[in-house]
């Protein structure tokens, strides 16, 4: 039931973002429209919770990452999921599945429909019966082959207003650029000339959220979603969703603002859901998006990727661990989603302040022998910088300056997904990645797209052929990966939320120990980062332990354990 400290609480946000701009009348609609939209959706909907666990896991998936000819894609990957994948993950991230007309699904025409060849709203539905199904809000833009823009062209419902302009009087001067293209396009419209805001192409045109319709029509959005069986929700590209003349037009306080919002509507609904901000920047401003428990549920451990790989090609855990020490505990209800891959790529903003210039570039240098390519951002005075490299995580770690020959490239591979899914968190894993796949040239030949290197089309016989035959690359990385989520789903230590403490072993050794929410188990991970056998001094206090890994911990004088070269142990007490 909706009390009127709840109202009170929506209208305190609403206040907040539109008080400078709109009358106490037009307010007091908006907050009577998001109060309404709460009370209809409650009544139709009995109360459900869920629990987060060690056994919460995500693959990150397109809604084609397998096809076959024969059927809508979501029902394919639903078959292989159901076949291969059911027994390690219980949550599926499927990137937009809306009709799109560039980047893979980010440029969406119509967030009511789903794409015709992948499927529609019953199939996204006959997921989530068995799975959490985690999509994507693209909230800070829209496609210029909409429907919304072509409505706003003619200054038509929906779609009236709902892009952002501004004028030649705007300042642009400080905004913080996550691309290399021309931010502004110059348009006549209504008989003015005016500038169209597009912050991430041509074709990906910003929303006015200074227009609260274009907010009222996001939460029905999100509503639409939970409906059809969606209970996680991705807020693409949100940090820059709201724009200040003369300001960096990131991370402003009404972005948060409307993050809060969206938070405390979610917790007003009596279907359990959750909020991820998807923030590619520096650590401090990604963190930012917790708020004071009162924002995000969940963020984008953006900075572990590229420490991750950094550490692994350099032999070195230096920065890695630098960064694991400093980098603060969640509270309950709060968690990192860690990954190491995404459909997009490594990104480099994360390292800001992380990673001094000489480290980067040596870094960056190393990845290009690997393969990557790399996308840009503009900074000020016209200078670009590398935003993020586009390289699948197989071949970023493949070969390194230690190991020109990739002679370790599997164990390096498999002990870089064995920190990150022991990491406090929940981790993600790109479909992808949980097959070894390297970089789809063929594809970029194609497009000219960077990104679509780690975007592959898996052939859902083709793939089904390779795991049944052990000795196939796919099979071998499958089974390895699987392995690590089955022996993850069993620990009490590796719940999102058990304490994390980091232990330091020199730079070539990476440790921490969790420790479950009942102080019952600890686990120990260390991860051996060099081609040279290491040895540890570890405490054991007369405790018998054991490697959750399987293989027998090698000890000498009842303190000394010994780790191959790249090889990870899980050190528990039970």
């Amino acid at each position: 039931m909706l009390t009127q400290k709840d109202q009170r609480i929506i209208r305190s946000r609403l206040d907040n973002i539109y008080k400078i701009i709109l009358s106490k009348k037009d307010i007091d609609y908006f907050e009577n429209e998001i109060v309404q939209t709460i009370k209809n959706f409650n009544k139709k909907n009995p109360k459900k919770k869920k629990n987060i666990s060690e056994k919460t896991t995500l693959v990150i998936c397109y809604g084609d990452s397998v096809y076959s000819e024969k059927k809508k894609s979501i029902r394919v990957f639903q078959g292989f999921f159901q076949k291969k994948l059911k027994n390690y993950f219980n949550t599926i991230h499927f990137l937009p599945f809306y009709p799109s007309s560039s980047d893979s699904g980010f440029a969406v025409k119509d967030h009511y429909k789903v794409e015709n060849k992948l499927g529609n709203w019953l199939d996204i539905k006959n997921v989530s019966k068995s799975s959490d199904v985690m999509a994507d809000m693209v909230i800070n833009h829209s496609s210029a082959r909409g429907l919304w823009f072509k409505n706003f062209l003619k200054k038509k419902e929906p779609g009236k207003d709902y892009f952002l302009t501004v004028n030649n009087k705007f300042n642009t001067s400080k905004v913080v650029r996550p691309r290399d293209h021309k931010l502004l396009k110059k348009i006549k419209i209504f008989k003015k000339s005016d500038y169209l805001w597009r912050t991430f192409s041509p074709d990906q045109i910003d929303l006015n959220f200074r227009n609260p319709s274009v907010l009222i029509q996001f939460i029905k959005i999100m509503i639409h979603l939970i409906n059809n069986g969606v209970t996680i929700f991705r807020l693409d590209a949100i940090a820059y969703l709201w724009k200040e003349n003369r300001s960096k037009c990131i991370n402003l306080k009404q972005t948060h603002e409307i993050i809060k919002l969206l938070r405390n509507i979610i917790n007003l609904l009596n279907v359990q859901t959750t909020i991820i901000t998807e923030t590619n920047l520096p650590e401090k401003e990604n963190l930012s998006y917790f708020g004071k428990n009162d924002e995000a549920n969940w963020i984008y451990n953006f900075s572990l990727p590229p420490l991750l790989i950094h550490a692994f090609l350099f032999e070195n855990s230096s920065y890695l661990n630098k960064w694991s020490k400093n980098l603060p505990n969640t509270k309950n209800e709060n968690c990192y989603l860690n990954f190491i891959a995404s459909h997009d790529g490594i990104g480099m903003r994360p390292t800001e302040g992380l990673l001094n210039e000489k480290t980067l570039n040596n870094f960056l240098k190393r990845l290009k022998k690997n393969g990557s390519k790399f996308s840009y951002r503009k900074v000020q005075n016209k200078v670009k910088k590398v935003y993020e490299a586009n390289i699948t995580v197989f071949d970023a770690l493949k070969k390194s300056d230690y190991d020109q020959k990739g002679e370790f490239y599997l164990e390096r591979y498999i002990s870089a997904h064995a920190i990150m899914i022991s990491f406090e968190g929940i981790p993600a894993i790109y479909f992808n990645s949980i097959f070894g796949t390297s970089n789809d040239e063929t594809k970029f030949v194609i497009t000219g797209n960077n990104r679509d290197v780690n975007r592959y089309r898996w052939n859902f016989k083709n793939i089904i052929n390779k795991l049944k035959n052990n000795k196939t690359k796919e099979s071998i990385f499958y089974q390895n990966i699987c392995n690590l989520l089955n022996i993850r789903r069993k620990q009490k230590a590796f719940h999102p939320n058990a304490k994390r403490i980091n232990m330091n072993f020199g730079s070539k050794v990476f440790g921490f120990k969790r420790i479950s929410r009942d102080k019952k188990q600890t686990i120990m991970c260390v991860t051996n980062l060099s081609s040279v056998a290491q040895k540890i001094k570890i405490k054991r206090n007369n405790q018998k332990i054991r490697n959750l890994m399987g293989s027998k911990i090698q000890i000498k004088n009842n303190q000394f354990v010994f780790l191959k070269p790249f090889e990870t142990l899980w050190i528990s007490n039970i």
